[in-house]
């Protein structure tokens, strides 16, 4: 099941989007588990990233992975604040980042890294493949 709540701020997804989701899951030969995207802001990400992480910098997107072996169950928090920066910064719609962020997250629960320049490459690469499937 995928669902969302937020946390300091608003939005949210639609069955259209869940539909899409689990798509993604299906091609990637997975099984969707429980999902649970959390949007949030700035702040309340950051605290997480220091307290999981280790990390003391703004992030987009933090993936917290529950997967028993093909599924895939996690939570994912998002925060809004950072997608529209980003979505200024690359000159993207804010729907497009959203959608580019929750693909990155779900492909993360399917086993893909973002730690070298290949793995980075090809996570992009499933990215733009995903995106093209959903209506922006």
């Amino acid at each position: 099941m995928i669902s969302y709540k937020n946390i300091e701020t608003k939005q949210s997804i639609n069955k259209r989007v869940k539909l899409w989701i689990k798509d993604i899951i299906a091609n990637e030969n997975k099984t969707c588990g429980d999902i649970l995207i959390i949007f949030c802001s700035d702040e309340y990400l950051l605290k997480k990233n220091i307290k999981y992480l280790k990390h003391n910098n703004y992030t987009d997107v933090i993936t917290f992975d529950y997967c028993i072996d093909n599924i895939l169950s996690g939570d994912i928090f998002i925060s809004t604040e950072r997608v529209a920066e980003n979505a200024i910064q690359y000159s993207v719609s804010y729907e497009n980042e959203l959608y580019r962020v929750i693909a990155h997250a779900i492909l993360h629960l399917a086993g893909y890294n973002d730690k070298s320049l290949n793995e980075k490459k090809i996570i992009k690469e499933k990215e733009n493949h995903y995106l093209k499937f959903i209506t922006i």
